[in-house]
């Protein structure tokens, strides 16, 4: 069935306008789940259980089953269902199969990559809050499951209706730092917030999405007051004492519902980067929370991210999990080498604008020298001090050198077969990234063409494959020197690699 949503759609400017029009979007189904689903139905072996397992694959059809169920208690005395075996047994499974009918479908790859890319986050937040909470709250796991997929739902239709919007929104909020409230009112006349809470009210989300809707709009300060105990996290005793002066704020920080809350602040901001204040502000929340060391908390969130990336990662989305160090646990100083200096403030604001100049649309770039001549920049700019850019011909079986930053001149006229190395075949045939260090270094440089490995004198690389249109175009190879890399860095490199590939995709679109 095709997809209905791709007219070009007014923009509202009051909240009333934004949600009767989100509320009206029959978002898209992928296919495959769809099809799955429809022959499960007709299976009388299928529980109802095996049904919902086989829909939540698809945040799409998982949200229009739980918001159909409940338009049709909506006024009665009959709660929300709070999960999706709950929505099926209400609806019956008839009324389900008619519903199943009525949904738009698509391949997975022609569904819009923004709406993609946002369902993804909620798949991300999901992961985590299993992992996290639900193992120590197992009696509440369906609530912590369920609430943490559908806590961002209200975005999906707006990825689907105005995905510029929401590109302009992270430009201007997470790349240049201009006030949320601001840039909302001017951009969607209303406060993103606002939009959302009303749209879980409508549509009977579980109660737990909107209490983490109304803690954000309306209990800012009790927020900022456990936040300041968070940050003391050195002190495990002290963050105790003054939970317990204060029984009240206590009891506000431990309810259940603030899990679903926690998982999607840390998934949402991991898409800026791991280190950033905002993601280190739901770090330390989530530590005061769970009573745990913040060092313990990183590292399951890194093991968490690295889960969902394996079952929810699509080869044209960036995952937070790719900038993670890979493989897992080689993130040790070795050979009594100390890691190079983070960036200073100075640095990463010039980073920023370099990023910021790449995501700029329409396209400022004249031809894919220029374009690769900012990437570069940027590379550098993040704190990479030698990188190389190497793009792919038509036929993938070459890689030539497009832009070199810190190497010999004669790096400039390199050119690598790539059936000759194992590793950069298996960079070309999909989206990875690779990090070298003194644990895998012997393995990996043995897959590399000897005269790229030559121009990276040390133990520490990272390798890097973006994409256009779904096909692997570039591969970016840069270090900090050879000696270990600044995590701070890594994080940014991960990003910069995005904001190319953003580039690289309005510039093939230029003139569209």
């Amino acid at each position: 069935m095709a997809n209905e949503t791709n007219v070009p759609t007014p923009k509202p400017t009051t909240l009333e306008g934004w949600v009767k029009l989100l509320d009206g979007v029959r978002l898209p189904v992928p296919q495959a789940s769809h099809d799955l689903v429809c022959r499960a139905i007709n299976d009388d072996r299928r529980s109802l259980r095996d049904i919902a397992d086989l829909m939540q694959d698809s945040p799409a059809l998982a949200l229009s089953v739980i918001r159909e169920a409940n338009r049709h208690t909506h006024g009665s005395m009959t709660e929300p269902a709070e999960n999706l075996e709950v929505a099926i047994n209400r609806l019956g499974l008839k009324r389900t199969e008619e519903l199943l009918e009525r949904l738009p479908t698509l391949p997975s790859s022609e569904i819009p990559k923004a709406l993609r890319q946002v369902q993804m986050i909620s798949q991300h937040a999901t992961q985590q809050a299993n992992g996290l909470f639900a193992s120590r709250l197992a009696r509440l796991w369906q609530d912590i499951h369920w609430g943490s997929l559908l806590f961002l739902s209200p975005l999906w239709p707006l990825a689907l209706t105005h995905p510029k919007l929401l590109e302009e929104w992270e430009l201007r909020v997470i790349h240049k730092g201009e006030s949320a409230p601001v840039v909302e009112k001017q951009l969607f006349g209303v406060r993103l917030l606002e939009i959302g809470q009303a749209l879980v009210e409508v549509w009977r989300l579980p109660i737990w999405v909107q209490q983490g809707y109304r803690l954000l709009l309306t209990e800012q300060r009790e927020l900022v007051k456990v936040l300041r105990i968070a940050r003391d996290s050195e002190h495990p005793l002290r963050q105790q004492n003054r939970l317990d002066d204060d029984p009240t704020l206590r009891r506000w920080l431990n309810q259940p519902a603030n899990t679903v809350l926690l998982a999607n602040g840390l998934a949402l901001s991991a898409q800026h980067a791991w280190d950033s204040p905002h993601s280190e502000r739901w770090q330390y929340l989530t530590s005061l929370y769970l009573q745990m060391p913040m060092d313990e908390v990183q590292q399951q969130l890194h093991q968490q991210a690295a889960n969902s990336a394996r079952h929810h990662s699509m080869p044209d989305l960036w995952h937070p999990a790719e900038s993670l160090i890979w493989p897992w646990g080689t993130n040790r100083v070795h050979a009594g080498l100390l890691p190079a200096a983070a960036p200073s403030a100075e640095d990463l604001a010039k980073w920023r604008k370099q990023c910021a100049e790449l995501l700029v649309e329409p396209s400022r770039f004249t031809n894919a020298m220029h374009l690769t001549i900012a990437a570069r920049d940027a590379l550098q700019a993040c704190g990479m001090r030698r990188v190389m850019i190497l793009m792919a011909d038509r036929t993938h079986a070459n890689l030539r050198v497009h832009q070199t930053a810190g190497l010999p001149k004669e790096a400039a006229g390199l050119n690598f077969v790539v059936s000759q190395s194992n590793l950069l075949q298996r960079l070309l045939a999909q989206q990875a990234q690779v990090r070298l260090t003194p644990v895998n270094n012997a393995q990996f440089s043995a897959l590399l063409p000897s005269n790229l490995r030559a121009h990276f004198g040390g133990e520490h690389l990272l390798l890097r494959s973006l994409v256009n249109n779904g096909r692997v175009i570039m591969i970016v190879v840069a270090d900090q020197g050879g000696g270990p890399f600044s995590e701070t860095t890594v994080q940014a490199f991960g990003k910069t690699a995005q904001c190319i590939e953003k580039a690289l995709h309005s510039f093939s679109h230029r003139g569209q």
